[in-house]
């Protein structure tokens, strides 16, 4: 919770003097041993912590989820599976799951979505990275606009959305095989461009280093580029801009 929220719930009686004390001996961390949670994150950089599920043993997984649940949190985790969700149902049952990004979302408050970001594929075997993408963003305050299957291999398709893409805010572009669409969509725009390269194709596409080597060598200027298959940065470092520009969020 917020820092004023803290103090008026201790000043109205809502929240007794000695939970009051307990909630700040984890103001910095919560030690649980196997993991420290950074509670502190959020003041430090605006957005909270988000959990990585993928490789996290179940009783790990449950633990983290609890303790980020009790501290009153929006949970965002990332890279999970049906089975790491329904560890975190059995707790919370208001959780929620994205069977394609793998993203389990808790909202404990709702906040209007502000500015506006386009989440662009090149093609629909990238929807996993996308729906990644669009998760975040959405959890971190940001209303969305998804265009899905835009690849240069039919520029019509871009073309005839052209338009709606250069009014957000910010634009994330996602691309496997070759991965030229950020350099085509960012020479025809005037906003911000984070470049997505995934592991989608064969051969040498090389597990997404075709495409990374693509857009990091992009002759259109000012795109910035993220990890293979890290929808969930893209959307980070997009929902930041988008912040700065809103100024609200």
């Amino acid at each position: 919770m917020e820092d004023r929220e803290f103090l008026e719930k201790i000043k109205n009686g809502s929240m007794s003097l000695d939970d009051g004390v307990s909630y700040l001996k984890d103001y910095g961390y919560k030690e649980l041993g196997f993991a420290k949670l950074d509670f502190h994150r959020k003041k430090r950089r605006h957005f909270g912590e988000v959990i990585f599920c993928q490789g996290k043993e179940d009783f790990a997984l449950a633990e983290i989820f609890r303790a980020f649940y009790d501290r009153g949190e929006n949970i965002l985790g990332t890279r999970a599976d049906r089975h790491q969700f329904n560890i975190v149902k059995d707790i919370i049952k208001e959780a929620k799951f994205n069977e394609i990004s793998g993203t389990i979302i808790v909202k404990r408050k709702q906040k209007a979505l502000l500015g506006n970001i386009a989440v662009c594929t090149g093609g629909t075997a990238d929807l996993k990275i996308a729906e990644e993408a669009k998760d975040t963003a959405e959890f971190f305050g940001a209303y969305v606009n998804t265009f899905y299957d835009i690849g240069v291999s039919g520029l019509h398709r871009l073309v005839s959305k052209i338009d709606e893409i250069n009014s957000s805010n910010v634009i994330i572009v996602i691309a496997g095989m070759e991965g030229a669409l950020p350099t085509v969509i960012a020479g025809q725009v005037d906003k911000p461009v984070i470049a997505v390269p995934t592991s989608v194709g064969y051969g040498a596409g090389l597990g997404g280093i075709s495409a990374l080597l693509t857009m990091v060598n992009s002759c259109a200027e000012g795109i910035s580029v993220v990890n293979i298959d890290n929808g969930f940065g893209a959307a980070y470092q997009a929902a930041q801009i988008n912040r700065l520009i809103e100024k609200d969020l």
